[in-house]
């Protein structure tokens, strides 16, 4: 009877038990504690059956097909696995570049340094051969190695800054690390630029938290990193579309604290250069959102000291933006002569050159709307008394389309003009402005020597009353003088008064 009833019990699978009896121990001990014992030892438990599980199944599929899902040695070579091993050994490698190299024993330091520097170069040749394939925990791993290796807090900056805030004359510095970090940089660089990288995948780990700081390494004052920067964001703009505009603000913040706070960066020649780029691929009509960009960040980068340094990318966006829309020279030329320097002439040639790259490319009603302003900072410039200024000021004059601007709007430019140039046949110390004004005057004549001769009475005229407004000013300090010297023989004629004694107390 007994027999029977048992026979019709449900009886347990071999699994069920091996299970069982794993977690048996876990289970009684549960029982007896409290809540967080309980759900810690829970996960125990699942813990313990899982590696059962992981047992029991290892010995049932075979070792090739379970290979995908173990750790592969770190050591091994991409050529001695097998093309499904590949990606977690792609993986393993990455991990061990994150380990740290120890410091305390210098010859085991050593021996990590060259193991990882051959793994980092093993990891270059894979992916720039074409064969890799980066799945989500692949792309997890590359940003954290890159995250580990390069994110860093670089030391306070010791230079002190010259008298013209000029940087060109400083010898640059090189990171004593730069062959680890060129190697990382290369990986990355190869990552990003994979044609096969999920941009949907990879935007989870290259988020905005990672890109300000890459943005922040381009403080190095290493040249090669920040070169190898400017690339590796602009291959991140173009794949990454949807942090396009997130990168466009985190470098405007960059140049603000620049421009209005510290005047000291040593990325804005590189960051100015990879928007150079950009700016060539702005759709027309322009956004208003890029037009702000031109009047909020790149006119006001005129104003710093260290001009010099990215003047030329400078120039380069300004003229691309121009091109884009003409009717933005305007206001380019108004923020010009905003930010014109008056006591350092090297950024005056500077504003001078740019002035001139801008004004072969307005048009001419716009011209028109600045001329009288720009033209009167010329004459300033063409009587500066720093020769190379005044000789880049008549350098204007050979150029033909500014040529052909002026000959339209004669009737306005030359009296702006010519005051400047007889100041300076009269006064100026160098020979050589002393005759590209005399080339210049000849040129105003072939344009239009009535108007020229106008001008030239005028200025006879205007000199003349000036000339009798200073003799009559001379006149009336003289009589002021003459009745001054007078003032106290006349007081003699009138009796002194007496003086106050203490008669009263007498």
């Amino acid at each position: 009877m007994i027999k029977q009833i048992l026979r019709k019990l449900p009886r347990k699978s071999q699994k069920s038990d091996l299970l069982d009896s794993a977690g048996n121990d876990s289970d009684n001990h549960a029982s007896n504690s409290d809540d967080g014992v309980q759900c810690t030892n829970f996960g125990n438990k699942i813990s313990s059956r899982l590696r059962v599980v992981k047992r029991v199944s290892s010995a049932v599929f075979p070792a090739s097909i379970m290979a995908g899902v173990e750790a592969v040695e770190p050591n091994l070579s991409f050529n001695n696995v097998s093309n499904p091993q590949k990606p977690n050994l792609f993986i393993s490698k990455l991990n061990l570049c994150c380990e740290a190299c120890n410091s305390s024993d210098p010859d085991k330091g050593t021996a990590e340094q060259d193991l990882k520097r051959r793994t980092l170069i093993e990891l270059v040749d894979f992916v720039s051969s074409g064969s890799a394939k980066f799945n989500e925990a692949a792309i997890a791993a590359m940003c954290k190695m890159c995250a580990i290796n390069l994110f860093r807090v670089f030391p306070p900056k010791y230079r002190s800054n010259t008298a013209s805030g000029e940087a060109d004359d400083e010898e640059p510095m090189f990171d004593p690390a730069w062959s680890s970090l060129q190697l990382v940089y290369d990986l990355f660089l190869q990552f990003i630029s994979y044609s096969s990288l999920d941009a949907k995948v990879a935007k989870k780990y290259i988020d905005q938290p990672f890109i300000l700081r890459l943005l922040d390494l381009f403080e190095s004052e290493d040249p090669r990193e920040r070169d190898c920067l400017k690339t590796i964001l602009h291959r991140i703009y173009g794949k990454f579309t949807v942090h396009r505009p997130f990168v466009r603000k985190a470098v405007s913040n960059i140049i603000y604290t620049f421009v209005f706070e510290t005047e000291r960066h040593n990325g804005i020649a590189e960051l100015l250069e990879i928007f150079g780029s950009i700016i060539s691929g702005f759709a027309v009509p322009l956004k208003e959102e890029h037009k702000m960009f031109l009047c909020r960040v790149l006119i006001p980068l005129h104003k710093p000291k260290s001009l010099g340094v990215y003047h030329q990318q400078l120039t380069y966006c300004v003229v691309q933006f121009i091109d884009k829309d003409p009717k933005l020279a305007n206001s380019v030329i108004t923020g010009l002569l905003k930010y014109w320097p008056v006591t350092n002439s090297q950024k005056e040639l500077m504003f001078i050159s740019e002035s001139e790259e801008i004004l072969e490319m307005i048009s001419m009603t716009e011209f028109q709307k600045i001329m009288v302003p720009l033209f009167r900072r010329i004459a300033c410039c063409l009587n500066s008394f720093h020769y190379q200024v005044a000789e880049r000021a008549h350098m204007l004059w050979n150029n033909e389309h500014i040529l052909n601007l002026i000959k339209h709007n004669r009737q306005v430019i030359f009296p702006l003009i010519f005051p400047a140039l007889e100041r300076n046949s009269r006064n100026h110390w160098h020979q050589t402005v002393l005759n590209l004004t005399k080339n210049t005057r000849k040129m105003l004549s072939e344009i239009d020597d009535e108007l020229t001769l106008a001008c030239e009475c005028k200025l006879e005229e205007e000199n003349s009353q000036s000339n009798e407004a200073s003799e009559k000013r001379k006149l009336t300090w003289e009589r002021l003088e003459l009745a001054a010297g007078f003032e106290p023989a006349a007081a003699n004629l009138v009796p002194p008064l007496k003086p106050a004694t203490c008669s009263v107390a007498c």
